[in-house]
């Protein structure tokens, strides 16, 4: 990759849902020795770094979010020798390693939380956490009206009266980023991920770690899945005295050249996104609004715009992301009408309003799109095989706490964890020797791996494709200039003279003069461009610029 630019400001990096990747013992949950064996693959692909989600010691209660020990890996996943061998390893494929931080909430099986219960009130070992006490006759009412995203009170009540904090699951206690002593223990934790070679780390819920101690009741907000508000001055929301503890955290980045950290912060509008990447800040933060744009070509214009303004006016770069382990895979939502809420749709949605062939084909299309534009891109894995959620796994497999905290009014994320489809046949599809933790569709045995590798019209061979090509043409060029070529169509020109062209319309598009690089979908030569499909050409005259 070029050094004009540091690696990470247009690197291709690939999440890793460690438990769904790939099992190396047999176990039925995948691990560190799955992983590592595949690093082949990963390198084969394209990509520049994986991020891999939680691998630390964990019940296990939200898939890992709920950390009992920062400094140790779960033995589910092998151990933290392994993790050290691992990153050396990706390492000689070219590849980085991006480590999940969780710095909002610890388990409740952390040393420090079991502590504040025996401490009791008022105790040093509670201030670590939100404890407060509750309102209404002898306190047994809920400090303030909070609601956690999973559903339910944002308070759990102790055998002493008190009440804790938990913006998610009743699992996950509140950290108190007031305290002295969580802002050293954190910075600790980064130096000895960076010692052992991480480049650097994934910022779980950034948005979130700075509290009204007042804690007012807010009505409505805060119950949805990783939201926005537009609410001034939200009491655990995008509250602007978090931007102290990020640039404590960059001071420690900065130790370590080549580091990075990219946050998951959902908020409003760039306005405020961009706070978070300023210079003494976040290096990258994930824009989702682009991820969240419908299949429409007003709505991915609009995103794109907003984000590459965005990101320029504190002079960094947008990042560009269509799923992850938190929301419906995107084949899916594109293959669903558009007024149709796709994580409704999974729970007794009507099944025949999914179109899996459009959706796929809209998905190919939007990702070569994504991995055209200026910036990183971030991949969820099994995106490049273009796996479907997995809408129809039976109820009593769910794991998701986001199942039970709704009252079995959401299914949950459970879909898109679903483990990998190495190879068509198996016991799981060359996941493992011995099943998988989630059971796995007979669908998946169509898309797996070895079915795709070498097939020059398989998704897989489509983002090997677009990966290589953006490695060699893109990587060092930040320019974008839309370009006019009618009203279905959303078509922009890199400064590296490379044309992106995506067909919204109903109806054939023609293509500029040039050479055809890479489709979206097989194009015969010199043929129109399909409705729902993109191309990336390299042309012989200038389209006309559009205003």
């Amino acid at each position: 990759m070029s050094r004009r630019y540091p690696w990470w400001r247009h690197a291709a990096v690939y999440q890793v849902y460690i438990r769904s990747f790939k099992d190396g013992n047999g176990d039925g949950t995948g691990d560190i020795a799955g992983l590592r064996s595949r690093l082949g693959y990963l390198q084969d692909l394209g990509v520049d770094a994986v991020w891999i989600n939680p691998w630390y010691v964990s019940p296990l209660h939200d898939g890992g979010y709920d950390v009992a020990d920062y400094r140790k890996i779960d033995p589910r996943f092998g151990t933290l020798e392994e993790a050290e061998s691992f990153i050396a390893a990706a390492e000689t494929h070219g590849i980085r390693v991006l480590v999940d931080l969780v710095p909002n909430h610890t388990s409740w099986d952390h040393r420090w939380f079991k502590e504040a219960l025996a401490a009791g009130p008022g105790s040093p070992e509670r201030d670590r956490y939100h404890f407060a006490p509750g309102k209404g006759p002898n306190g047994s009412e809920p400090p303030s009206d909070w609601q956690a995203v999973f559903g339910g009170s944002a308070w759990e009540q102790v055998d002493d009266g008190e009440w804790y904090l938990h913006l998610f699951d009743v699992s996950q206690p509140d950290l108190n980023w007031q305290n002295p002593e969580v802002r050293s223990h954190m910075n600790d934790v980064l130096r000895f991920w960076l010692d052992r070679g991480a480049a650097g780390f994934r910022v779980d819920v950034a948005h979130s770690l700075a509290k009204d101690h007042d804690y007012p009741d807010v009505g409505d907000e805060g119950e949805t899945l990783l939201g926005t508000t537009d609410i001034s001055n939200h009491p655990f929301w995008d509250r602007d005295e978090l931007h102290d503890i990020v640039r404590e955290w960059r001071t420690v980045l900065d130790e370590y050249p080549g580091t990075m950290m990219v946050a998951e912060a959902w908020v409003v509008n760039w306005q405020r996104q961009a706070k978070y990447v300023r210079p003494d800040e976040y290096h990258q933060s994930f824009d989702f609004h682009f991820l969240m744009s419908p299949w429409d070509i007003e709505s991915m214009r609009t995103a794109i715009t907003t984000s590459l303004a965005g990101a320029s006016s504190v002079g960094s770069v947008p990042t560009w992301v269509l799923s992850n382990h938190d929301v419906v895979r995107h084949p899916t939502r594109y293959g669903l009408p558009a007024d149709v809420v796709a994580k409704k749709w999974l729970l007794d949605g009507d099944r025949s309003l999914l179109d899996t062939e459009v959706g796929l084909r809209r998905a190919r299309a939007a990702s070569l799109m994504m991995m055209a534009l200026p910036g990183s891109v971030y991949l969820y894995q099994g995106e490049e095989l273009g796996l479907h959620e997995v809408h129809d796994l039976p109820r009593g497999v769910l794991d998701d706490p986001l199942w039970v905290r709704s009252e079995h009014t959401e299914k949950g994320r459970d879909g898109c964890r679903v483990p990998l489809p190495w190879s068509h046949d198996g016991p799981s599809y060359g996941f493992g020797t011995n099943g998988s933790w989630l059971p796995q569709p007979a669908r998946f045995a169509e898309v797996a791996v070895d079915v795709q590798e070498g097939e020059p019209t398989s998704t897989l061979e489509m983002y090997r494709g677009a990966l290589a090509l953006r490695r060699e043409l893109l990587v060092d060029d930040e320019e974008l200039e839309w370009i006019d070529l009618g009203p279905n169509a959303l078509a922009f020109r890199r400064g590296a003279g490379v044309v992106c062209v995506i067909n919204f319309g109903p109806d054939r598009l023609p293509l500029p003069n040039g050479d055809v690089l890479i489709t979206s979908s097989p194009l015969p030569p010199d043929t129109p461009l399909p409705p729902d499909t993109g191309a990336w050409i390299r042309v012989l005259s200038e389209p006309a610029r559009q205003e």
